[in-house]
């Protein structure tokens, strides 16, 4: 396989609150699963994370808690990283947007971007009327007014976005809009600021994403969910988008021009740079160079990949892309994988949504205080909602883990593991005579490792790990059919090689695991008494040589109690 190079890059979550699991579903699990492939496959990657810790999200919070907003985003940036790294999700660095080691290469390469496109003619400035809250003495930039949607109708949609329909929001057409901060009715006012002219990049965007319907060269098809929405907006029409936010808290606006005093760039305008501005800030670390970021950004042998949540999709698939063409010098994404909300439901009660403010959640704090971090990959993974929304039902999740983790995959690597520790010296036996049976589930091995890359290629993670289970359940049954047990008794040698086949077996498991359940992956690895290199895609299907020595068997999966209440991780 030839080596490729890829910038993979998950978005960034809001530095005011913990994660829950819809979060880890959307846009964080899925891409690390893709990159540990990547990289078991021999390509070059780097994975790009960090907060997004400018704007009003940020600011709201702050106040709501009694805290600075530097404090506020500081714990959270803290915070998350930890939650990231307790459930295996490794980013080469996890940045922050206006984290003191990140702010000032973030605003330099923010206002570049900015003052670029300015100076192109792609910005417009306008002075017009926004909503003003008269009780607190400032303008409303979007999250600070709430109201009702003028496309479908959905009470309680801020002031940049509709989460119920996805559509960009202009806040002077919200009906009914309410102030944020006092609770008041806020009144129209003019101010001025510089609009992107989104309109005039239709016709590119169109035509881009139109190709992203076919392969194009490794390329797999985009997911319709992205497509149908993305051109959907664009056969509307693109509106003109304010750039700019009379704020305090942010990227100041990096021109010289009196109205822009005051005022900061809009967070989602410098958001996406922070993929950018990360990977400068890991360039100066790793190769002493921050401008070495033009490698992963500018050079088109660099395949981008953003893994988003649907609530995203507006702002990867049209705003960035039109954002990167305005700039010039940048590639444009390879792939913007988007997946659906993820619901939620807990025993005796109605599914409903994930909600932070009704406390309605499952966080990654609280489930990594009581579990390990490889069941609830494996959860997240099975139910992906990666074509529509799933539901995370905590019935269903104790269910799974003990009749598919626990007695298909973790039975067949303990019952062989165990088997050849206490009858066959720990030692991987002779290969024997191997009959049709046993080539036949060689053959099969092969075959499921052709359809989990297939599916890894093509960004289908919950048909990949089906592939693993398939597999697990096959070889179950192949044991089963061997009846070792009896062999022992009847016939030593014959045992030994169904047990060489069932060894083998649970080294072509444990290395397609690996990107899914890294923790048992590298349980499997002690068990085996082999070193990472073992995990390269490629040797899947390399058989471990006979007399080989084996290490002390483990049990992978630990069998949950029905009884557990969730009821503290909410």
């Amino acid at each position: 396989m030839s080596k490729r190079r890829f910038l993979v890059t998950s978005a960034l979550p809001y530095s005011n609150g913990r994660l829950h699991v819809g979060h880890v579903a959307g846009a964080y699990l899925p891409a690390d699963t893709y990159v540990r492939y990547l990289r078991a496959r021999g390509d070059e990657v780097r994975f790009i994370c960090g907060s997004d810790d400018n704007g009003v999200a940020s600011l709201i919070s702050a106040r709501k808690e009694g805290r600075t907003v530097e404090e506020l985003t500081a714990h959270y940036n803290a915070r998350q990283a930890a939650d990231f790294a307790g459930l295996g999700i490794r980013f080469d660095i996890y940045g922050g947007t206006h984290q003191p080691k990140f702010v000032e290469l973030h605003n330099r390469i923010s206002q570049g971007f900015f003052r670029t496109a300015f100076d192109k003619g792609y910005f417009v400035k306008k002075t017009t009327k926004q909503l003003y809250d008269v009780q607190a003495n400032q303008f409303l930039p979007d999250r600070y007014v709430k109201g009702k949607c003028y496309n479908c109708g959905a009470e309680g949609a801020y002031g940049d976005q509709c989460e119920a329909c996805g559509v960009s929001i202009d806040p002077m057409k919200l009906i009914y809009p309410i102030s944020t901060i006092t609770n008041t009715k806020p009144e129209p006012r003019e101010t001025t600021h510089w609009y992107m002219q989104l309109p005039q990049f239709e016709e590119k965007l169109r035509a881009w994403l139109e190709a992203k319907r076919q392969p194009q060269g490794d390329c797999p098809p985009w997911r319709e969910t992205v497509l149908n929405f993305s051109l959907g907006q664009i056969k509307q029409g693109l509106p003109e988008r304010a750039m700019t936010r009379d704020l305090h808290w942010g990227v100041p606006v990096p021109l010289d021009d009196p109205d822009a005093a005051g005022k900061v760039l809009y967070v989602w305008f410098d958001a996406p740079i922070g993929y950018v501005s990360f990977t400068a800030e890991l360039c100066q670390q790793v190769d002493g160079d921050w401008k070495a970021y033009e490698r992963w950004w500018k050079d088109p042998d660099c395949r981008i990949v953003h893994f988003i949540g649907e609530d995203n999709t507006v702002f990867h698939a049209l705003t960035w892309p039109a954002m990167l063409m305005a700039e010039g010098s940048y590639q444009l994404p390879w792939q913007v994988v988007a997946n659906s909300f993820l619901n939620i439901k807990f025993p005796g009660k109605e599914e409903e949504k994930i909600s932070k403010s009704r406390g309605t959640a499952i966080w990654i704090e609280e489930y990594l205080k009581m579990f390990e971090a490889d069941p609830l990959r494996y959860y997240l993974t099975a139910i992906a909602p990666e074509s529509q929304r799933t539901t995370f039902d905590v019935d269903d999740f104790i269910t799974r883990n003990n009749g598919e983790l626990v007695n298909a995959l973790g039975n067949f690597v303990n019952r062989t593991m165990t088997f050849v520790q206490k009858y066959l010296d720990n030692k991987v036996p002779a290969v024997g005579d191997r009959q049709q049976v046993d080539t036949d589930h060689l053959a099969n091995i092969a075959a499921h490792a052709e359809r989990v890359t297939a599916r890894l290629d093509t960004l289908r993670f919950r048909a990949a790990m089906e592939e693993i289970m398939n597999l697990a359940r096959a070889s179950n049954a192949y044991f089963d059919a061997k009846k070792p047990w009896q062999q022992r008794k009847d016939d030593l040698a014959a045992c030994g090689t169904s047990l060489n086949v069932c060894i083998q077996t649970v080294k072509a498991l444990m290395t397609l695991m690996a990107p899914f359940l890294p923790f048992s992956a590298e349980k499997c690895l002690k068990m085996l008494n082999l070193d990472v290199t073992a995990l390269a895609w490629d040797q899947a299907t390399v058989e471990l040589a006979p007399g080989h020595a084996l290490g002390e068997p483990v049990i992978l999966f630990q069998k949950l109690d029905p009884k557990v209440v969730f009821a503290d991780m909410q």
